[in-house]
């Protein structure tokens, strides 16, 4: 059964720094691209940064400087280091799973909560 836990996400006062993780089971981590994608209310579910299998990484501009993307393939987790955060960061942070050859089979975690709020 595949898997993709979120966690992490909670209530930050601006400035202020969150580490999600992603916990993957139930298919080979290593084969797979890893995303963190995000939606805000009202707004398009968004990539907000990406590592591939070889370790390359990217990320939308609003974030770069200020987050890191990581993948830790022992362990099955990824993990995003977000700080300086704004109130614009403030959305549902979603874990994503893309295999490396075949992009049709992707799998997607539950989700968690970030806000950025005083």
């Amino acid at each position: 059964q595949v898997q993709l836990v979120e966690s992490g996400g909670g209530l930050v006062q601006p400035g202020g720094s969150l580490r999600l993780s992603c916990a993957a089971s139930g298919f080979t981590f290593s084969y797979y691209k890893m995303s963190w994608y995000r939606q805000a209310p009202g707004k398009e579910r968004e990539l907000v940064a990406g590592i591939t299998t070889f370790g390359s990484t990217n990320y939308v501009d609003s974030v770069k400087g200020r987050f890191t993307i990581s993948r830790d393939n022992a362990e099955n987790t990824m993990y995003l280091q977000m700080n300086s955060l704004n109130a614009d960061d403030t959305a549902v942070y979603y874990c994503n799973a893309r295999h490396r050859y075949n992009q049709g089979v992707e799998y997607w975690g539950q989700g968690t909560q970030v806000t950025v709020s005083s």
